[in-house]
């Protein structure tokens, strides 16, 4: 049963402005295994980390380098969870995290789906969101 879809789409050049500005925000944002990447894979990793983070209905628990998107021998993107990140998707009742991501045009794009193998658990109550964006990268007004 689908429990969560969440998508995010990420402007590459602001990314890279972001990025070039803020330096610390790749230790922050990305694993170590992350961090070698091309700009335009890590702004697709980006949005897949955010997507993610809609998909579960709110931040809580979350921590960004806790989210690794590692891919498969086909090439295929795939999240490597772990830390608290890990447990609230469990506690959710997530079995399986389904992952797309694409880039062109100066857009990085990622939509997730997750699925649980019955009824998921009600998520926590969390202060409403204003404007239902993120605000940018990290809450970093680029």
């Amino acid at each position: 049963m689908i429990v969560g879809i969440g998508v995010d789409l990420v402007d590459i050049p602001r990314f890279e402005r972001s990025i070039a500005r803020t330096p610390a925000l790749l230790t922050r944002l990305f694993s170590p295994a992350e961090r070698v990447l091309k700009p335009h894979s890590l702004a697709a990793r980006y949005a897949a980390k955010e997507a993610l983070i809609k998909t579960l209905g709110g931040s809580e628990g979350v921590h960004w380098t806790d989210i690794e998107i590692a891919s498969e021998p086909s090439g295929k993107p795939v999240f490597a969870l772990t830390g608290s990140t890990a447990e609230v998707v469990a506690a959710r009742g997530i079995t399986s995290l389904h992952l797309s991501l694409t880039h062109d045009a100066g857009l990085a794009a990622a939509y997730v789906i997750a699925e649980a193998s019955g009824p998921a658990p009600a998520p926590a109550p969390s202060a409403p969101e204003s404007g239902g964006e993120s605000g940018g990268i990290a809450g970093d007004a680029a």
